[in-house]
């Protein structure tokens, strides 16, 4: 069960994660999770070129170890990078030492200020490990939720999803992973023409 746009009160609940930036400037910033994968990562930067737009990649610490020339491809399009975990880790079912080596050893790889947990799942005492470890760390979330790792939502609904509940300053999460690939790969083009003729603007997060 999720809901495509994030109900104030979940934002209310959780006050020190950050799930939308600036609703003032006509913005949208978009984030994509679990990558770098091949064929999947590339199609979402050359999406991404053809509008000039810039987004944040919340890379899985594994992928990057095994997919270096795309992570780096990512970073010289002058993308943000966030940590997602080495392993993708559920916070809810992971205690809490094994969840901080987790995060710091795909640290190593990373060096980000910019954290979103897998599933968005996290309890407060590793936002407060997390934070403890690394004074500076944002940890990002989300105000629309596309869908597309959703393999029973059609790719049609996926692109409604974001049209219909995005609006200035949200953070907008797709996945640039094989399972979220079909519905990802119909909804993003469609978005992003839908958006530039609406006047917005594409900008990474901020470390």
């Amino acid at each position: 069960m999720y809901l495509a746009k994030t109900p104030w009160l979940l934002k209310k609940l959780y006050p020190k994660l950050i799930w939308n930036v600036d609703h003032n400037k006509r913005c949208i910033y978009l984030t994509f999770d679990d990558g770098p994968i091949p064929i999947v990562t590339p199609f979402v930067l050359n999406n991404l070129k053809m509008y000039n737009a810039k987004a944040t990649f919340f890379c899985i610490g594994d992928n990057v170890r095994k997919h270096p020339d795309i992570f780096e491809q990512v970073k010289n399009d002058g993308h943000a990078i966030g940590n997602h975990t080495y392993n993708h880790l559920n916070g809810w079912k992971t205690d809490d030492r094994t969840y901080l080596d987790n995060f710091l050893k795909a640290d190593e790889l990373l060096d980000t200020e910019l954290f979103r947990p897998p599933y968005g799942r996290i309890k407060r005492s590793q936002v407060k490990l997390l934070k403890e470890a690394k004074p500076g760390l944002k940890i990002i979330m989300w105000g629309v939720l596309s869908g597309d790792f959703d393999i029973n939502l059609k790719p049609e609904k996926c692109l409604d999803n974001v049209r219909e509940h995005t609006d200035n300053g949200d953070i907008v999460l797709f996945h640039d992973s094989l399972k979220a690939k079909k519905r990802m790969e119909y909804a993003l083009p469609g978005a992003l023409e839908y958006w530039s003729n609406e006047g917005y603007e594409f900008n990474p997060l901020a470390p």
